[in-house]
């Protein structure tokens, strides 16, 4: 990745931060490019690993999960083998749309998102606690979003 990202780099990063989609000329308006060398910019962003995909942020009631659920894993076990199979396993769970490795006192955090709490418990039973090597778990449903982005704020580490 190619750290050395000028201020027009982090205007064009905060631009598409929230429309991706946005055509190139348009870009280029809004950064005070034209478009030709808003267009070298941008691939040179894609082809460095800076912008690493476009994505689709779909809205979860809308597709019949509307509820969060934020739960903290232990594992009985922590060879490399037992995390590595607990990590396979999360990543073929549709219901599991984030999921961090942490230091602490629990293992895990993951993000789930369910129908209510039948399709939490549903999510548990037939799910998440067939996954062997869970010792404990600890779950809150979220009450309203706050504050969500997808991205880091362009330029934060400078």
């Amino acid at each position: 990745m190619d750290p050395e990202l000028d201020d027009i780099d982090l205007r064009i990063l905060r631009e598409l931060r929230w429309k991706a989609r946005m055509p190139n000329r348009e870009l280029a308006e809004r950064v005070g490019l034209s478009p030709s060398p808003c267009w070298t910019r941008l691939r040179r962003l894609e082809s460095s690993g800076v912008i690493e995909s476009y994505v689709a942020v779909y809205n979860p009631t809308a597709l019949g999960t509307p509820d969060t659920v934020i739960i903290y894993i232990t594992l009985e076990r922590h060879d490399d083998e037992q995390l590595a199979r607990f990590e396979a396993a999360l990543a073929d769970l549709p219901e599991v749309i984030e999921a961090y490795l942490l230091t602490g006192d629990f293992d895990y955090f993951i993000k789930v998102a369910v129908a209510g709490t039948s399709g939490y418990e549903r999510f548990l039973r037939e799910k998440l606690y067939r996954i062997p090597g869970i010792r404990h778990t600890r779950s809150s449903f979220t009450l309203r979003c706050l504050k969500q982005t997808y991205s880091v704020e362009p330029g934060l580490g400078r």
